[in-house]
């Protein structure tokens, strides 16, 4: 099967995926931490952005139909742990944003979307949606934290004949050397060979296959890159055709993309030749390392996180595509800096600014700029929103 197939099913089977049995895997006592685990300045500082956007897509709404509510979309929400923060934030510093709020919560697992509710608690009045698809249509904000980093993802590799394509497979059909790859036709059967995690049993490893799609190849021609023989690098088609989605869905409003990852030109490059597929486990990375055929991430299917760096060039260009503004593209440091004047206007129900979290969110090297955050608009121009105020930069 291909290296997308594979992670479909270790990470979203409805009864043996990561994802799928356990309503949260992040924090302290989960496998990876992320920014809305640190505390619920996050969410306090990403509802000023949403503030604003919600004034301004009111302020250029046709006269006599002004805006009378404001979608706001959460996708891989999980168990709403960052909508909570930001609707317990609007409900203080700007009531009439909470009370034209209609949220929506999209997340595969439906173990996680039980535990919505109660993680909303007294704001759980706003909620309008949960389920696994995005709403038919919507206007307003599109927010996806770390959302595209874990969609299933081919995986590829250069050869001096051409590109190749990494499949997973269990030990006794991996070939004893390179020049035993399977043909067009065994790749098909790879494919559909293990319809459930049964790979949980078996000893798996890779091999090296014709391209299971020519939309490997398109892809990188529309990126403009050139894989070096020897290069491997991830390929993520779902995270494209998620976006295009998307932005057909949305009428008129915002996206805020939040992830780690790269332009195309430097995830393609020299620097990450090995690829960036890894796994994550009691906060620990497994790294891109092979031994043999078995790569780390191989380990334990259904047990670990599996991850892969974000080409954000190829999401914007196909949001672009569908009638989406490149508003910027920044460090999550820079964003947040730009948002933090907003909390100086706290009412008296907001708490003090939490010095240790906002270090946190913000640190070089960190999550402040491993972090980067996509801001697309439709319909709406290019504002010089609060979040790019401080400056426009990605290191």
């Amino acid at each position: 099967m291909t290296v997308a197939a594979f992670m479909e099913l270790a990470l979203y089977d409805p009864e043996l995926g990561y994802y799928a049995r356990t309503a949260q895997r992040s924090g302290r006592a989960g496998d990876f931490f992320t920014s809305v685990d640190v505390g619920p300045l996050f969410g306090a500082l990403v509802e000023a952005q949403l503030a604003e956007m919600a004034a301004l897509l009111s302020d250029q709404s046709p006269i006599p139909h002004p805006q009378s509510h404001f979608d706001l979309v959460e996708a891989g929400a999980g168990n709403a742990r960052l909508s909570a923060d930001i609707l317990r934030a609007a409900r203080a510093r700007h009531p009439a944003l909470y009370d034209s709020l209609r949220l929506h919560l999209v997340e595969a697992s439906a173990v996680a979307r039980a535990a919505q509710r109660a993680t909303l608690g007294d704001a759980a009045d706003r909620l309008v949606y949960s389920g696994g698809a995005m709403p038919a249509s919507f206007d307003g904000v599109l927010i996806a934290n770390e959302l595209l980093d874990a969609m299933p993802m081919h995986q590829v590799v250069m050869r001096e004949d051409g590109l190749r394509e990494i499949y997973v497979s269990s030990k006794s059909q991996v070939p004893s050397s390179k020049s035993q790859v399977p043909s067009s036709k065994s790749v098909a059967s790879l494919e559909t060979r293990d319809s459930r995690l049964e790979t949980r049993d078996l000893e798996l490893g890779t091999v090296e296959g014709p391209p299971s799609t020519p939309a490997l190849q398109a892809y990188l021609d529309r990126a403009g890159v050139t894989l070096e023989p020897g290069w491997r690098a991830e390929i993520n088609l779902r995270a494209v055709d998620w976006v295009r989605e998307a932005t057909r869905r949305l009428g008129r409003g915002f996206m805020i993309l939040v992830d780690y990852g790269h332009e195309a030109r430097e995830l393609y490059s020299a620097t990450h030749s090995a690829g960036t597929l890894t796994s994550f486990s009691g906060h620990r990375s497994a790294g891109p390392e092979s031994s043999a055929h078995a790569p780390a991430w191989l380990r334990q299917p259904g047990e670990r996180d599996i991850t892969a760096h974000v080409d954000f060039s190829s999401v914007r260009a196909a949001a672009e595509a569908e009638g989406m503004t490149t508003i910027a593209f920044l460090d999550q440091t820079y964003f947040l800096l730009g948002l933090l004047p907003a909390l100086n206007q706290q009412s008296s129900q907001q708490p003090t600014l939490n010095t240790q979290q906002l270090k946190t969110l913000i640190m070089p090297g960190g999550l402040g700029s491993t972090h980067k955050v996509l801001l697309l608009g439709k319909g709406v121009g290019t504002p010089a929103l609060k979040g790019i105020s401080f400056t426009v930069r990605v290191t």
